[in-house]
């Protein structure tokens, strides 16, 4: 059983990622500031002509994409931009169209899906609210196939999403899109399905008055310690195994624009796809992570004492009643899903509410955690 004290030695990598971030603190600080929209204002030939508010609203958004769809979906060149016209459709006498490129993101999917998911580019941005920044670029994420059950694990990764907004503020916001895919060369009918934006880094800059590090070199062990904590129990809850901070896979890392609080990353999780919450049949786990099902549960975190785990699973407990709330009263959900969703959660609550079942969780972690001293 592995264990290991909270305090961090002074390593010489470490203080160089400290100097690192700081130098990346001071060198764009000004860069950060003109994410206020107050300052772009005075200055931006683009001002908006409204504010969208995307993901403060709960209803599905109307979004139509106009684009060679037949390209799109022949995915001859990984690096293709597609140019299009994406419309928002915000009631049926009120929408807002722009030119946009789109580009086919994330790498299982896109390996695996007939629709991959793209992220759009717009030509000119648009602009989430007075207070939250202009978007540039966003993630787009749409069913993988056109069956019916996938767009339930569409729903499901919606949902997932909102479950970690449950356990932090400091977490992507997402907004569920009705998508048309419109065929500007006209040889395909138009497509319907469900689909996903996710909010952008640079509104998650704005919105916390945080910085985005993009940086291969990371490692959990420079994260602030409760938020990776909380990362690492959130995905063995929802029985997550796709994400690393090395290389950011599944994690964007930001960090404090104040120097002084720069020395650690702030990792925030996204793409959700290969959950066991969402269950899709083709996630697959990899042979080297050793699990035979996407539902077996595995603990990816750092190691903690016994105690730093005790009180973050507490936390979790004291938000169950909330966890089962998002999944209750999604409007968008199927039965059938919602009671298999409860039923997953309930294994994992169950243990916990248990005085044995809880030890044993502990002990688990204690056994699988990442010793990185």
């Amino acid at each position: 059983m592995k264990t290991r004290s909270d305090h961090n030695p002074a390593e010489t990598g470490y203080i160089l990622l400290i100097c690192a971030l700081t130098f990346l603190v001071m060198s764009v600080r000004p860069s950060f500031g003109q994410i206020d929209t107050a300052g772009n204002k005075k200055h931006d030939k683009d001002a908006p002509v409204r504010y969208l508010s995307l993901f403060e609203d709960e209803d599905i958004l109307e979004v139509s994409l106009h684009f060679d769809l037949t390209r799109f979906l022949k995915k001859a060149d990984r690096d293709q931009s597609i140019d299009g016209i994406m419309t928002l459709h915000f009631s049926q006498a009120d929408s807002m169209e722009k030119k946009v490129t789109a580009k086919y993101r994330g790498q299982s999917r896109y390996e695996r899906c007939k629709y991959p998911p793209a992220r759009i580019t717009f030509k000119k941005p648009v602009y989430e609210g007075s207070d939250s920044g202009r978007i540039k670029k966003i993630k787009l994420v749409n069913q993988c196939q056109p069956a019916t059950i996938y767009e339930d694990y569409l729903i499901r990764e919606y949902l997932v999403y909102k479950l970690y907004n449950v356990v932090t503020d400091t977490s992507f916001r997402v907004r569920l899109v009705r998508l048309n895919y419109i065929d500007t060369e006209k040889k395909r009918k138009p497509i319907i399905q469900y689909g996903m934006l996710v909010e952008p880094e640079g509104l998650v800059e704005s919105r916390l008055n945080l910085l985005e590090v993009k940086s291969k070199a990371l490692s959990m062990r420079h994260m602030r310690p409760t938020m990776i904590d909380r990362i690492a129990i959130f995905n063995y809850m929802v029985s997550n195994w796709d994400w690393s901070v090395p290389g950011q896979h599944n994690i964007s890392v930001f960090t404090s624009p104040i120097p002084s609080l720069a020395g650690q990353g702030i990792p925030i999780p996204f793409d959700f796809d290969l959950a066991g919450v969402v269950n899709a049949d083709y996630a697959i786990p990899l042979p080297e992570t050793g699990l035979t099902s996407n539902r077996d549960r595995t603990f990816l975190g750092i190691c903690r004492s016994r105690e730093v785990f005790v009180s973050e699973l507490k936390v979790f407990i004291s938000k169950k009643d909330e966890f089962y709330s998002v999944v209750e009263n999604s409007p968008h959900l199927r039965k059938a899903a919602k009671r298999d969703i409860t039923f997953f959660l309930d294994q994992f609550f169950d243990q916990l509410e248990k005085p044995r079942g809880f030890d044993r969780m502990v002990d688990l972690f204690l056994a699988n955690c990442k010793d990185f001293q």
